[in-house]
């Protein structure tokens, strides 16, 4: 594949994680709206699991 349609790609992707990324700051929202204590709970989780997978992404970067 020529860079130009990696280039393509990538800006597809980016353009619909932005929509992606809208909604789920929606989701966010309106949990802790209904129910802050369960959703800083899930929150503490996401976070926890978000940082294993950053661990495991640098050791990829080093390779």
């Amino acid at each position: 594949m020529k860079k130009n349609n990696y280039l393509k790609i990538i800006k597809q992707i980016e353009k619909i994680r932005s929509k992606n990324n809208v909604n789920w700051m929606n989701i966010l929202r309106l949990a802790f709206k209904l129910d802050p204590k369960s959703a800083s709970k899930i929150m503490m989780k996401i976070n926890y699991d978000d940082k294993k997978i950053s661990n495991l992404l640098k050791k990829l970067s080093k390779n």
